[in-house]
């Protein structure tokens, strides 16, 4: 019989931080390193549960906030949770809506992702731009819905008590994830007060599981390690959360691209060896090599289907805009020797042309391509560093990539 939860190192990358894993949990298996499918709204966008299996995927990671909007909480929990609801079978995850706080607010209306360049920012407008759709305090975060606008406010044990419901495997402790140009002072700010809210998520946690009814599955929990861009920052949250005793840890907030590896590594040389990390939001082909390194076990993005749905599609050389005019008479696949469903079957003008036409099967075919090539990547680096030739893997890869649109 599988137990709740467990993570088992099976060998360590050498010289380095990096570690090929597995999780178990009462709903299968996770082979580390590993990509968590985002399905938001407890589905990922276009795709079947059965095309989200068959391209490789091991686990699903849902949206807390958008879950709590609709369908609801208690139709989640009448239905079994979210992986009955959805018909997913594997692992599932979710997150604590504390992201909401970051995107409804500082980031709102600007394109701003968590990578970014750096430039300061006062914390007078830091707090200004929070404020549009959501509201922090000390006790949690009143967030507007983005159905109609009602007013919900969701504190660390609120967080808990909803994802319990949800029933997910895995959940994640309340935090306050920071723009990537706020200050010193509002960073250092929003990490205290993370660490307080994960002490109250996890005693939240800790007195559900008491009380659970016998047929609910029990649940495991992750701290997430905040502190932005900064060194001193990232050790302490480091130090502070991973003396907490969650199952594994989150690392979270905002990076400079240049130099999030080295961030990751702060964090990584301290949290707890035994237990996993994974790192939040991060998808690119290029910062995954870099964390698997730096010894990151789970990964998180929407970017794979949500570029895929413009006509984005990873290759071993870069990124390719399949509309455009070179690829109307190339039939050939997107990756010869790919082997997901969609370059097993159809060619690039045909994807081109259906993004042309505007056709719904062009973001299914186009998602299939891009969740197989991230998911199977990181299999890929698992392997890699079972067999010893990881390093030599990555720089191979890296050689050939470019991060541009061809």
């Amino acid at each position: 019989m599988l137990e709740s939860f467990k993570f088992t190192i099976e060998k360590r990358l050498d010289g380095k931080l990096g570690r090929a894993g597995e999780i178990q949990t009462l709903h299968g298996e996770i082979l580390t390193p590993a990509f968590a499918t985002v399905g938001t709204k407890g589905s990922v966008k276009t795709l079947t549960p059965e095309q989200v299996k068959d391209l490789g995927a091991q686990v699903v990671l849902a949206n807390t906030y958008h879950l709590y909007l609709q369908p609801g909480e208690e139709t989640l929990r009448k239905a079994g949770g979210l992986g009955k609801f959805m018909d997913w079978q594997g692992p599932t995850m979710t997150d604590s809506g504390g992201f909401q706080a970051f995107s409804l607010g500082a980031a709102f209306g600007k394109k701003m992702n968590k990578l970014a360049e750096v430039k300061q920012e006062s914390t007078d407008k830091e707090r200004d731009a929070i404020a549009q759709l959501a509201k922090i305090t000390e006790d949690g975060v009143e967030f507007k819905s983005v159905l109609d606008g009602s007013v919900h406010f969701f504190t660390p044990e609120r967080s808990i008590e909803i994802q319990h419901a949800i029933g997910a495997d895995m959940i994640f402790a309340f935090d306050e994830c920071t723009s990537p140009i706020a200050s010193y002072e509002y960073q250092k700010e929003a990490m205290d007060r993370t660490h307080r809210w994960a002490e109250r998520s996890l005693l939240q946690h800790q007195s559900l599981e008491k009380t659970r009814d016998k047929n609910t599955l029990p649940q495991s929990i992750f701290g997430i390690v905040q502190g932005g861009r900064f060194e001193d920052l990232r050790r302490e949250s480091a130090k502070v959360i991973g003396s907490m005793d969650f199952d594994g840890f989150g690392i979270g907030g905002s990076f400079e691209k240049e130099d999030m590896n080295t961030a990751v590594g702060w964090v990584n040389h301290i949290l707890p060896e035994e237990k996993p990390r994974h790192l939040l939001g991060i998808g690119d082909p290029l910062d995954l090599f870099d964390a698997v390194e730096e010894g990151c076990d789970l990964f998180d993005c929407v970017a794979p289907t949500r570029i895929a749905r413009h006509g984005t599609l990873y290759s071993p050389h870069g990124l390719i805009h399949i509309a455009n005019s070179p690829y109307r008479n190339d039939f050939s696949p997107v990756i010869d020797d790919c082997r997901c469903y969609t370059c097993t079957n159809f060619t690039k003008a045909y994807l081109g042309y259906l993004f042309r036409a505007r056709e719904f099967l062009a973001y299914t075919l186009a998602s299939i391509h891009n969740l197989y090539f991230i998911v199977n990547l990181l299999k890929k680096m698992r392997q890699g560093i079972l067999d010893g030739n990881f390093l030599e893997l990555k720089e191979n890869f890296l050689r050939n990539y470019i991060s541009r649109e061809n």
